[in-house]
């Protein structure tokens, strides 16, 4: 094992689980400071009641809930604890795809690698191909090319330790670091070394077992250069999730990342990030119209032609790929609305629709429209929107809307009703809808007529209202 010399640079795959029930409000901000202090590199202090509301602790929380598309208020409410407690990765939270600090990076594309030694959860010929694919998910974007060695020093040097494994950075049993690895450099650079109080295996999902294919692919991806993603579903985002390893492949956030690095496979039909996306729309533009509109997670979501905009209460808007968010979704939806006792984001296209449990597809989906009670008559929806004051879901088609019971998962009695009856005002079909607060608005082409509770009209805007233009 070589000495480590390079801490800055490590990028550890770390999940934290906190085991014990919070009984008291004081152990709630004990564990958003160690929390803060790991991953925000909030500074540490001498736990006391007057530094709760200290400034640096209330910046450290927004950015946090920022990252996490929380609502962004500096307090450690329920919803910012229940994030906190979750599993996730122990380097600093960052933006898209993300390089480490000065780039570092191989200088030449054939690199070795050593399995040092075995893990006794799987048989050597398990481990063997599990690093091998592992390393070729990058090699067949990139010009890379890994040869294994078995003896002396190479590259990327491979081992399964517990606990103390003699490069300052100790494993700390089942659960908690699964893995970390060092970026390109001399000495430890490019190293990974992976816990073995973990229950690692080939490719099941049983019970807590660790897939190694999952995980070394993303250390790999430390080991050439890359730090973590915020793009969920992205390979280098934080969080460790299972996938099945016969169906994985890179997102166009990772292989973006990678190629930023070393550039494209020219050998064989390279895979390229997005070579025939089109241009995303100006959001800004007055003859906009949106495809879809729906609060996500704390934040107002804009779809148009495969893209996806997300405003957060702060104002901050940023643009993703649909894909890149949602890597089972469709290219392009037609209506979209967040059921927020579930916090499930249901996409329509066409004559179906997805479920998604933050970027996961729910079991069982897509489903037709008529899961919801929708008749064969329905060919799309148009719009949707979710009412938190009645508890109804609003469905659109055409110049009428279906009112769907969340709570008896089934629709109202007197359905369709008439736009023109319960929103008078709106002559055009409804394009997008989505509730702020008590308010609804509802798009129709570029206009967007704005509800009260009482769905009275209050006023009339524009699309360009909601994104700061």
């Amino acid at each position: 094992m070589r000495i480590h010399r390079q801490l800055g640079f490590l990028a550890s795959l770390l999940l934290v689980i906190h085991a014990r029930p919070i009984a008291k409000p004081v152990d709630d901000y004990e564990i958003a400071k160690n929390y803060l202090e790991s991953f925000y590199k909030l500074a540490p202090r001498i736990p006391n009641l007057t530094d709760r509301e200290s400034d640096s602790l209330i910046e450290k929380l927004k950015e946090m809930q920022k990252f996490f598309r929380l609502k962004v208020t500096g307090k450690l409410n329920r919803e910012t604890l229940e994030v906190m407690k979750k599993p996730r990765c122990g380097v600093p939270d960052v933006g898209a795809f993300s390089t480490f600090r000065g780039n570092p990076k191989w200088q030449t594309n054939r690199l070795t690698y050593r399995i040092e030694n075995y893990t006794p959860d799987m048989s050597e010929a398990e481990v063997d191909d599990s690093i091998r694919r592992a390393l070729q998910v990058w090699a067949d974007v990139t010009p890379l090319r890994f040869t294994r060695i078995y003896s002396g020093t190479a590259d990327i040097m491979i081992s399964f330790a517990t606990r103390n494994h003699g490069d300052g950075l100790p494993f700390d049993g089942p659960r908690g670091v699964l893995a970390h690895a060092f970026p390109p450099s001399s000495g430890i650079g490019g190293d990974a070394h992976f816990d073995d109080d973990e229950d690692f295996t080939f490719r099941s999902s049983r019970g807590k077992c660790i897939v190694l294919f999952l995980v070394a692919a993303h250390e790999f991806g430390h080991s050439l250069g890359l730090d973590h993603s915020d793009v969920r579903g992205a390979l280098m985002f934080p969080t460790y999730s299972f996938i099945d390893p016969g169906r994985f492949s890179l997102t166009s956030d990772d292989i973006r990342g990678i190629q930023s690095l070393y550039g494209p496979n020219r050998d064989r039909n390279p895979i390229q990030p997005d070579p025939e996306l089109p241009t995303a729309p100006n959001v800004c533009d007055p003859n906009l119209i949106f495809d879809a509109v729906t609060t996500f997670m704390g934040e107002t979501m804009f779809f148009k032609d495969g893209f996806v905009w997300r405003s957060s209460p702060s104002g901050s808007v940023t643009q993703h790929l649909i894909s890149n968010l949602w890597p089972n979704a469709p290219d392009n939806i037609d209506a979209a609305y967040e059921d927020p006792v579930g916090k499930i984001l249901f996409l329509f296209k066409g004559k179906q629709v997805w479920a998604f449990k933050s970027n996961i597809v729910e079991p069982g989906y897509p489903k037709p429209l008529s899961s919801f009670g929708l008749p064969p008559s329905v060919t799309k929806v148009s719009a949707a929107v979710h009412d938190k004051n009645s508890g109804k879901t609003l469905l659109f088609f055409d110049i009428y809307y279906y009112s769907y019971n969340e709570v008896m998962k089934k629709m109202d009695k007197g359905n369709p009703k008439r736009l023109a009856d319960g929103f008078p005002a709106v002559t055009g079909e409804v394009t997008a809808a989505h509730l702020i607060k008590d308010n609804m608005y509802l798009f129709s082409g570029t206009k967007v007529y704005e509800f009260s509770n009482g769905r009275k009209l209050l006023r009339v805007l524009k699309n360009s209202n909601f994104l700061s233009c």
